[in-house]
């Protein structure tokens, strides 16, 4: 448990004025509770709301809130990738200070044991060993934040700047090569597909029906018919999201890592001292539009998956994050407008913590389900159509009377 932070306008200044790292920039707290807020109850909000007024700007702005199917972009699609980034943005921070304080030595060793911390409790998020060893999700989202921050953190400890570029470009690429270039047996890993195999051959073990096939093919990036799902499916243990893959697999782990590599390059930018604090801001929005660009045109030959974090997909959705940093970094730090961040500096504080909490309580539909448990059934039912936007609501409100909680009495749970 981290000490009480008074989170004050004194504490908080531009990164040209604290170059050591010693203070930080509130931006990054209210981006990052930002980003967390339409995981905890934003969306489904916005959601209920477009699904009931449907036809309205509202229901177009619900499309922007779900997750493309495989290759394409929205908004949502970005939520994932933007905390991998801010994670980078902050080890650049942390990890700065503590070589200085200790050493190489002593920054990795706390970054491993973060990063061991954060896996673990990934795992038990999961669902833990309640299903048998067989059960257990290896991989998943907070094991995915854990592995790309311990990568990119360990990265930064050990490699000048230009190697990092170097590595971040030549991972991008390698990537590509292996999903363009490598065979995978000629048959799709996907649910519905393989039923239908299955009621075809007459062979339900999907390991035994994968193995007689002697088919190959080359350069695929479909759904099941690629070699990142079918490496999964080989290779990573225990239970897989989608049956026989995992969009947080084993391979496109790699270039999440890459992800959080870039926040990095965005930390360190932000540490320099020799531009204007509305210079960084300029900057990084400009490189966010070129890495958007760079993202599409590669993705009209390595398509923008995220199911798979391609790399067009690490561009595209690295790109857009690093708009919002300028943007949220020039508002909130350069030109001080703060009257509306209290709420997200709530969240932001404590984004693991409220995103675990609501399973940790056992109660399913999250911080809508315990709301539900108060105004579900009959209350709801007087609001007509609008009767799930109010549990939406609601279940908002319980989150944010828990994160206010937790802030007004300096109560923050970081890893």
């Amino acid at each position: 448990m981290a000490a009480p932070d008074r989170l004050k306008d004194a504490d908080y200044n531009t990164l040209s004025q604290a170059p050591d790292g010693s203070r930080r920039l509130m931006s990054l707290d209210v981006l990052r509770g930002f980003d967390m807020f339409w995981i905890v109850g934003g969306g489904a909000m916005v959601s209920a709301l477009g699904q009931a007024a449907e036809g309205t700007l509202l229901g177009a702005i619900r499309q922007q809130l779900t997750h493309v199917e495989w290759a394409g972009f929205r908004f949502y699609d970005m939520i994932f990738p933007l905390f991998v980034l801010i994670a980078g943005v902050s080890s650049v921070f942390s990890l700065a200070k503590a070589k200085a304080a200790g050493g190489v030595g002593t920054a990795m060793q706390r970054v491993l044991m973060r990063g061991l911390l954060l896996f673990v409790l990934g795992v038990f998020y999961s669902g833990g060993i309640k299903d048998g060893w067989e059960g257990v999700r290896w991989l998943g989202v907070l094991q995915r934040i854990a592995l790309s921050y311990t990568g990119a953190s360990l990265l930064f400890l050990l490699l000048p700047v230009r190697a990092l570029a170097a590595v971040w470009v030549a991972v991008l690429l390698g990537y590509w090569g292996i999903v363009a270039g490598l065979p995978v047996k000629d048959i799709r890993l996907e649910r519905t597909a393989m039923q239908a195999l299955m009621e075809t051959t007459g062979q339900t073990n999907a390991v035994v029906l994968y193995q007689s096939v002697t088919n190959t093919i080359t350069g695929r990036a479909e759904p099941g018919y690629n070699y990142v799902n079918h490496f999964d499916f080989r290779f990573l243990p225990g239970r897989l999201y989608d049956g026989y893959s995992d969009p947080e697999g084993i391979l496109s782990t790699i270039p999440a890592v890459m992800t959080c590599l870039l926040g990095v390059f965005a930390g360190l930018f932000l540490r320099k001292e020799n531009l204007p604090p509305g210079g960084k801001s300029l900057y990084l929005g400009l490189a966010g539009v070129v890495l958007v660009l760079a993202g599409v045109g590669w993705g009209t030959v390595f398509p923008v998956v995220k199911k798979l974090w391609t790399s067009s997909f690490v561009l595209m959705a690295g790109g857009w994050s690093l708009i919002l940093l300028a943007a949220f970094h020039q508002v909130v730090d350069v030109w001080r407008i703060r009257w509306w961040c209290a709420p997200f500096q709530w969240i932001g504080m404590n984004a693991l913590t409220i995103y675990i909490a609501a399973n940790l309580l056992g109660t399913n539909g999250g911080w809508q389900g315990i709301a539900a448990r108060f105004v579900g059934g009959p209350v709801a039912g007087m609001f007509g159509a609008y009767g799930k936007a109010f549990v939406a609501v609601a279940g908002l409100g319980v989150m944010l009377t828990f994160a206010r909680f937790l802030y007004r009495r300096g109560i923050f749970l970081r890893l």
